[in-house]
């Protein structure tokens, strides 16, 4: 294994059964209380009932308590059973609990989550938390190779039913896969360097990588990407690159997925460029493609059976210059769409819509129930209608039907890897409609999503009419079923590490069933 390869572990997840198992330097608990009992593990609360006698923080705040051979670190998780908790308070409390032992200087802690019955999944999500507080941005491992992981190791004690560690293990090898792309910056993750680290990352894997880089293929076969990339492509170091990805497990295939990813590397906004200070963070425009990508390292890990998947990374750059892209220009899509852009900051539907008509036409193709999926870091009003820490997921009239988003929701609820639904109406297909006889759809209007009327929700609408997944309705006599994931919220703060959403729910909603 090369020692690029090998900055991209995470670090290694020791299964522990029994206390002074392994070599270990702190105890992490994660519960919600002391009020239960194992015998295994009761000796933790020692330290933690003596303090709290004297020290009402106890039990409240995330502590750490001298004792014997090893430090306890407890976390607890606060209350878990009304109305408004969800199974991302042991998400908290271990990143709290990870955080405080690095702090101590701990190398090798040892999680211990002990946890109710109110949340099957507690100790899977525990586990995730912590990974995530250790892990480490992709050019620090690169410039530092002494500081590519925060701990030697991670002990990890399974208590309860369903505790599979090697299931958590490939979840976050694909969510640290999705961290990588979309928190690195807009150079080490220009989509010449996307291509490199994807070719090495599934060699020798069952993912199977291709890519286009032509110019003139691009042209022909994905004009309104291509008009993305105009002003890019003339620096050999941004041009574009569309990268798919192909999985088909073992068996007789039950199952179809197509996913496609918006990759945009930086996003100036183009001709409407970004303007009063908000284009920093742009960089993290990619996290849709960064899912895709996760999404198969978790395929590559689990190698589930009867399931094919195939997906499109949309890595582009949305430069700003002679060459880009500009307002009025009418621009004929693959499915013979003849779209008119309205705003070049709109540059992600753009680079979404080719490849999700290619999408229709492989869908079109399967024998078996098949489900598309466009993944996008899309609009900001994505952020004011849900908050900051949601995904949002719109179905077409065939997902509806198999109620995909309420499936998801669900899958993401029992994970903590949140989403909320809205729905695509006749008022974003009317928005969506050209307002001449000049073009067939509207890009966008004028102005930011985020002070337009239902701003995610037309966006889905134009990608449907733009692919000609329109025709592919209810009503047709080939209904596709499509999904559209706004992840603007969801996949994190900058210049925070990214969440790595929505992959936890993902996998746990399309992949489970076949592991």
């Amino acid at each position: 294994m090369s020692e690029e390869k090998d900055l991209r572990l995470p670090c290694p997840v020791i299964h522990v059964k029994a206390p002074k198992q392994g070599t270990f330097d702190c105890y992490v608990l994660v519960c919600e209380n002391l009020d239960w009992s194992n015998p295994l593990w009761d000796f933790l609360k020692e330290p933690i009932v003596e303090a709290g006698k004297v020290d009402k923080a106890v039990g409240v705040d995330t502590l750490l308590f001298p004792y014997k051979e090893m430090p306890v670190v407890h976390a607890p998780t606060g209350p878990v059973n009304r109305d408004y908790d969800d199974v991302r308070r042991y998400n908290d409390a271990a990143v709290n609990g990870i955080k405080r032992a690095l702090k101590a200087g701990s190398r090798s802690p040892l999680l211990v989550t002990i946890a109710g019955e109110t949340f099957p999944n507690a100790w899977s999500v525990s586990v995730l938390g912590a990974l995530h507080a250790l892990y480490v941005p992709l050019e620090l491992r690169e410039a530092f190779p002494e500081k590519k992981q925060k701990v030697d190791q991670l002990g990890v004690v399974l208590i309860g039913k369903g505790c599979n560690l090697d299931y958590v293990k490939a979840i976050d090898s694909g969510r640290y896969v999705c961290q990588d792309i979309g928190g690195s910056d807009p150079e080490r993750m220009a989509a010449p360097r996307v291509e490199q680290y994807i070719c090495e990352l599934f060699s020798g894997t069952d993912v199977n990588v291709t890519v286009i880089k032509d110019v003139s293929e691009f042209e022909a076969k994905y004009p309104l990407y291509a008009a993305v990339n105009r002003c890019a492509r003339v620096v050999d170091r941004h041009t574009g690159r569309m990268i798919n990805l192909e999985y088909v497990g073992e068996g007789n295939i039950t199952k179809t997925v197509l996913l496609v990813g918006k990759g945009v590397t930086y996003d100036t906004g183009g001709a409407d460029i970004k303007a009063g200070g908000v284009m920093a963070g742009m960089s993290r425009d990619k996290c849709g493609a960064a899912a895709v990508a996760g999404f198969f390292q978790t395929l590559a890990k689990l190698k589930p059976k009867g399931i094919k998947v195939v997906g499109t990374m949309a890595m582009v750059r949305n430069s700003v210059g002679a060459e880009c892209y500009v307002a009025d220009e009418i621009i004929t899509s693959a499915a013979g769409t003849r779209v008119r852009v309205g705003n070049t900051d709109a540059e992600g539907r753009m680079a979404m819509a080719d490849a999700l008509h290619h999408m229709k036409l492989k869908a079109l193709e399967e024998k078996v129930p098949t489900q598309i999926v466009t993944i996008a870091t899309l609009t900001g009003h994505a952020v004011i209608a849900v908050g900051p820490a949601y995904s949002i997921v719109i179905d077409n009239g065939p997902a509806a039907r198999t109620k995909f988003a309420q499936n998801v929701q669900q899958a993401g609820h029992v994970m903590g890897d949140p989403f909320e639904i809205s729905t695509v109406r006749r008022e974003d297909y009317e928005f969506a409609r050209a307002k001449s006889e000049y073009a067939d759809v509207l890009q966008c209007n004028n102005t930011p999503s985020s002070r337009t009327p239902r701003g995610h929700q037309f966006p889905a609408a134009f990608l449907i009419r733009a692919s000609g997944l329109d025709k592919h309705g209810i009503d047709s006599d080939r209904p596709l079923c499509y999904s559209h994931f706004d992840i603007a919220g969801s996949s994190g703060a900058f210049p925070q590490v990214p969440t790595g959403a929505p992959v936890v729910a993902m996998v746990e909603h399309l992949l489970k069933g076949h592991c």
